[in-house]
Formats: C-alpha cells, structure tokens, sequence
C-alpha cells in the first residue's frame, strides 16, 4: 500500500520509478520501471491509475499502473514538477526528449540555472 504523501506526488510531469513485483515461473522478483507520468485518472478511488511512459531502447513504452495494486512494491519520486500547463500530457508522446525537457522545464535545468546565478553574484559583489 502506497503512502498519501507518495499518492499526492505522482501527477503528470513527475518521474517515477515503480518497483512492481513480477513472477518467473515460481520465482517472483521486482522490476524497475522509471519514466515520466503522462496523466493520473480517477483520483484516490479503488480504480485509480497513472500512466508511466518511458522510452527503452529507442522505443516509447507506456504503462498502466494501478494505485492500489498490491503488485507494486514502492513508488520512487524522482522529481515533481510545481505547475504543469494540462493535467493529462499525452502530447508528450509525439515530442523528442530535448522539446520535451524545453515543455516540462526539467529540474536539472532549473538548478543549473540557479547555480550559475549565484556564481555570477560572486563574481560582480
């Protein structure tokens, strides 16, 4: 079972991985999924979903993942956007990652931004 504080995380925008529990013929291990959530549906009601889409070996990969499900093992957030122009992102599917981190506004970007400004405060103080 999910946390409230994990559930109120995953929105469109965030990157997740999920930990889900999958069994090789009598063995059951865990499995990663990481990517981005392209939209979450139905809110906190038994059939809740998110959408995590993913691109492995130069292929886009969708999955559905339910909230409640007791197949997934931990949700990871990785990083969550504060404001995201739509609530269901599947436009995403048809852009290449550079426009899509220019749409999103990536938080590696915004740090790296934030950082260059305090260096060049340094350097005119």
């Amino acid at each position: 079972m999910m946390s409230l504080e994990v559930m109120k995380k995953i929105k469109s925008g965030a990157v997740v991985r999920v930990w889900e529990k999958t069994k090789d013929g009598d063995k059951e291990r865990l499995s990663r999924f990481e990517g981005l959530v392209l939209a979450r549906k139905h809110g906190s009601e038994p059939g809740a979903t998110f959408t995590v889409r993913a691109t492995v070996a130069g292929v886009g990969m969708e999955k559905v993942f339910p909230i409640h499900s007791p197949k997934i093992d931990k949700v990871e957030i990785i990083s969550s956007p504060k404001k995201v122009s739509r609530s269901k992102i599947y436009y995403i599917r048809d852009l290449s990652k550079k426009q899509t981190r220019q749409k999103l506004g990536s938080s590696q970007e915004q740090k790296a931004a934030t950082a260059k400004d305090k260096e060049v405060e340094k350097t005119t103080a």
